[in-house]
This record gives C-alpha cells, sequence and structure tokens, in this order.
C-alpha cells in the first residue's frame, strides 16, 4: 500500500464522458481517460485492505460481489500508483484474457464489494482496469505468446462468445490446438454482435484482440453452425475434446394480445442487425430502424439500455422504456447491506441520452404491457400498459398484480422486446445428446464443467443461464483448465 492515506486525500473521480447529445451523432466509444496522474491518485485510494473484498468473486443474495476471475486489484492499484505500468499490465494478464472488455463492458461488482465503498465512494477499479491495458496497447506490451510446444491434442470450442474465447485462449496455452466454431459471420458472440459498437469497438478491441489470438495459433471457422451445418457427430469424432459455450440466446416472450403484429422484435435482433449494418458500411440497408419512429422498450436491464442508446442514434421521436419493478433507492436499503451489490438508482448512458434529448429518464416503473394495438395495415401502432404492485401470493412469491385504473396508451412503431434470455437454443444440444438440468441448460457441475458426455464440457451461459460476461470469463477459464487435466491427466492452468 504505497499511500496509506490517499483513500482520505483523494475524492473518487471519473473521466467526463462524450456530451449526451454529441455522441448521438455518431457510433464511436463514449468513455475517455483521465490523466496519468490523476489515474495514480486513484489509484492511492486503494487501500490494499487485509480482506479485499473486491477479488473475492462470491454470490451474495444471488448477485456478484467482488470480481468472479478473482483479479489482483490491490496489486495492480498499488503499482499504477507507483507509476509501473507495465508490472501492473502483467498482474491484470495473470487473472483476465481480456481486460479490454471488463473494463469497458462489465458493471464492476468489485466496487460493489469495495470496502472502501462502506461510507464512501469505491475505489474506479474498472476505469483503471480499462487505463492499464489500453495503455498496454498503445505501448506496444500486448503481443502475440504462442505456446512453445504443442501437446498433439485437439479441442473444438462452439460459441465464440466471452466464455468460448476464455477456454481457447487458455487451451491454447497449454499448447492444444484450437478450433472454434461461430454461427456468425464474425467471431465475437455477444461482445460482437450483443454489444452495441459505442460501448465496445469491434474493430478496435473485439477484432484486435481475435488477431492476437490468430496469431497465437487459435482457429476460427465463422458461419458454421454445429447441428446444421456442420454435424455434430463430426466434431465429436474429429476432436479430443469439445467444450461449449454457446451462450442462453433464447429471448423471453411476451405472449400478449397483437403480438404477431409487425414492428415487434426481439432485442437482440435489433442490435444484432444494427452493429452488422454498420460494420458493412450499410451496403444492404438490411436492419430494423427506429428512425422517426415513437420507440417502446420493455425491460429495464442492460440490454434494454443498449436498445435505448441504439434507437437515440438512429434519431427515434420518442422513447419509453418500460420496467416491472420499482424504482430503486437512491442509496442502499436496509436489506441490501455492503458487500451486496448496490440496488440503487443510477442512469446509465441510453437514459443519460433520452434525458438529454426529451427532458426526462425514459424508464417507467412497476408497469407492464398488457396488449399490442395494431394498425389497418397489421403493424403495430400502440402499447397498452397499466401500473402493477408487488405482494405475495399464496405461496409466499412476490408477484405484479394489476392496478386498476392506472392504464395507459403508449404511441408505438417499434416494439423491442429486452426481457432476458430463458436458456441455450436447444438444437446443438439435441443433436449431440447431452444431458440437460430442470431450467434446460447443458447439466454440467460448477467447477468440474463435464457435461454427460465423456469429451464435451460446458462453459458460460449455456450452463449457468444468463448472466455477466464476467461470469463467462470465470467459466471459461476454468472450463480450460478441466478440460486440459482431462486430456493430459494434470493441468498448469489456473
Amino acid at each position: 500500500m504505497g499511500k496509506p492515506t490517499g483513500f482520505i486525500e483523494y475524492l473518487r473521480e471519473l473521466p467526463a464522458d462524450r456530451a449526451p447529445l454529441e455522441r448521438v451523432r455518431d457510433w464511436d466509444e463514449f468513455h475517455l481517460h483521465l490523466a496519468e496522474d490523476k489515474l495514480r491518485a486513484q489509484g492511492a485510494r486503494c487501500m490494499d485492505c487485509g480482506v479485499p473484498f473486491c477479488h473475492t468473486g462470491t454470490l451474495i443474495s444471488g448477485m456478484a460481489s467482488g470480481c468472479p476471475i478473482n483479479n489482483l486489484i490491490p496489486e495492480w492499484n498499488d503499482l499504477i500508483y507507483r507509476g509501473l505500468w507495465r508490472e501492473a499490465l502483467d498482474r491484470l494478464h495473470k487473472t483476465n484474457n481480456f481486460p479490454e472488455f471488463t473494463g469497458r463492458v462489465c458493471p464492476a461488482p468489485c466496487e460493489g464489494s469495495c470496502v472502501l465503498g462502506i461510507n464512501a465512494p469505491p475505489v474506479t477499479i474498472k476505469n483503471i482496469e480499462c487505463s492499464i491495458i489500453d495503455r498496454g496497447w498503445d505501448e506496444g506490451w500486448v503481443k502475440p505468446e504462442p505456446p512453445e510446444k504443442r501437446t498433439g491434442k485437439t479441442v473444438a470450442v462452439i460459441g465464440s462468445g466471452p466464455a468460448g474465447l476464455c477456454a481457447a485462449a487458455q487451451l491454447n496455452k497449454a499448447g492444444h490446438s484450437v478450433t472454434v466454431f461461430e454461427r456468425a459471420d464474425r467471431p465475437g458472440g455477444l461482445l460482437m454482435y450483443g454489444i452495441p459498437n459505442m460501448k465496445l469497438d469491434k474493430t478496435g478491441v473485439v477484432l484486435r484482440r481475435i488477431k492476437l489470438l490468430e496469431d497465437e495459433g487459435v482457429k476460427f471457422v465463422c458461419n458454421a453452425e454445429v447441428g446444421k451445418n456442420i454435424a455434430a457427430e463430426k466434431i465429436l469424432a474429429d476432436f479430443d475434446a469439445v467444450v461449449l459455450a454457446t451462450g442462453a440466446t433464447k429471448p423471453r416472450d411476451l405472449p400478449i394480445e397483437g403480438r404477431q403484429l409487425g414492428g415487434i422484435h426481439f432485442a437482440m435482433e435489433f442490435l444484432t442487425a444494427n452493429t452488422k449494418a454498420i460494420l458493412d458500411n450499410h451496403k444492404n440497408g438490411d436492419f430494423i430502424t427506429a428512425a422517426g419512429k415513437d420507440v417502446v422498450i420493455i425491460g429495464g436491464g442492460d440490454t434494454g439500455t443498449d436498445c435505448v442508446g441504439t434507437s437515440m442514434r438512429h434519431g427515434c421521436r420518442s422513447l419509453v422504456q418500460v420496467e416491472i419493478l420499482p424504482k430503486p433507492p437512491l442509496d442502499r436499503a436496509n436489506d441490501n447491506p455492503w458487500p451486496e451489490w448496490p440496488k440503487t438508482y443510477k442512469m446509465d448512458y441510453g437514459q443519460e441520452e433520452a434525458a438529454a434529448k426529451f427532458g426526462d429518464d425514459p424508464r417507467v416503473y412497476v408497469t407492464t404491457a398488457t396488449k399490442f394495438e395494431g394498425d389497418d395495415k397489421g403493424h403495430v401502432k400502440a402499447v397498452h400498459t397499466v401500473q402493477v404492485e408487488w405482494s405475495r401470493n399464496d405461496k409466499g412469491q412476490f408477484v405484479p398484480r394489476n392496478i386498476p385504473g392506472t392504464e395507459r396508451v403508449i404511441p408505438a412503431q417499434l416494439v423491442l422486446l429486452a426481457m432476458g434470455f430463458l436458456g441455450p437454443e436447444q438444437p446443438l444440444l439435441d443433436a449431440l445428446n447431452v444431458e440437460r438440468d430442470a431450467r434446460s441448460n447443458v447439466k454440467a457441475d460448477y467447477g468440474k464443467y463435464r457435461t454427460s458426455i465423456a469429451k464435451v464440457f460446458a462453459a458460460g451461459d449455456c450452463r449457468r443461464g444468463q448472466s455477466l460476461v464476467v461470469w463467462a470469463f470465470n467459466e471459461g477459464r476454468e472450463a480450460a483448465r478441466e478440460c486440459d487435466r482431462w486430456l493430459m491427466g494434470a493441468t498448469d492452468l489456473p
């Protein structure tokens, strides 16, 4: 701990984002970096606690507390304070294969469990992490490191999202020959098509890391949907081991009256087509646009926020985001103590942009949609909503109940359903005949990752259900370790 009084001397400070009304005019990343002297001061706020909850990586009350990949946060905070950037990068890479991804899109459960956060604003861990890796790339410190020798073993990784990329990187590091199969036209999975470009740049950040993995020996095969245009049996026959990392991509639907109307789309249809159009320079114009439309987004999570930000950049006429849960409090509630994730109110980037243009946070809370109304051409023209109250049913479960007299009709020519995901898509799992759990996820114990098929492992959202990118990193790394142990009888992977 280089500055014992740093947490007293320095206040939490984050770099200013690009102004909302400026950034909605393009698809460039909107986060900026602090100057080096200010970053060092922020590193000095870290107390190097005797019990640093920031890197514990546990679940408390069903929510992440601390870093699931156990980043050595106090160590690299201190190294930044001392100006030892190269050493900080080495510490960061010990636990995190892709800190440029988590440094941009992770919600930072590490900050939620920072000990300083008990009675003061927590350390700016996420911003420091992103600054370390970005400087590493700028200085040329991040270089391909192919394994010195190969084991002769081959591994197929199905899915190139966060879990798949981590599994591939670690298995390649162990010396195995790794081939990653991706059904989309570009690798990256959720990182490529599920997160908009303004949050995570595709060419300058995602594809840059993919290129480095290729230089290290990882092979990527795109437009390859195993179980469809590549037989699952062939994968099992051709490879010594298989890691399933397909994600949980089956969206939750809203089967109410009018659902069949045109103009109602799942969020990922909207986001994926938009990012593809940007990367293809809008050559075919085949994407769902919010331009000039009244937009209603149903769902209040990160995906809903990304739909808000994307709609703002299209130039929507109006925007309402419907959230069935109550508005969170400004401060931690008594039943949400540290080091649990703080369930407090915040304006994310999309809501900031909508508020800057339309005058207020676009979210309406404790509200649910009851009907989609269409025009004479079969296209949606309005969403009927009602406010709800949450109360316990006869089984003791909290359920929403409609409040009579609170009905509202919201104009909408575009409705986006962003209500989360129900689990992995089943055709591949059916083709493999792999055992599933009660929630339709691949059945494999956490920490072991072995499926009902001896040579097949599973990691990430297809095993645990919809979760954070950083949990996918955790599982991809650990599944690679167990796969390596199974292939070789022992493992040196962490």
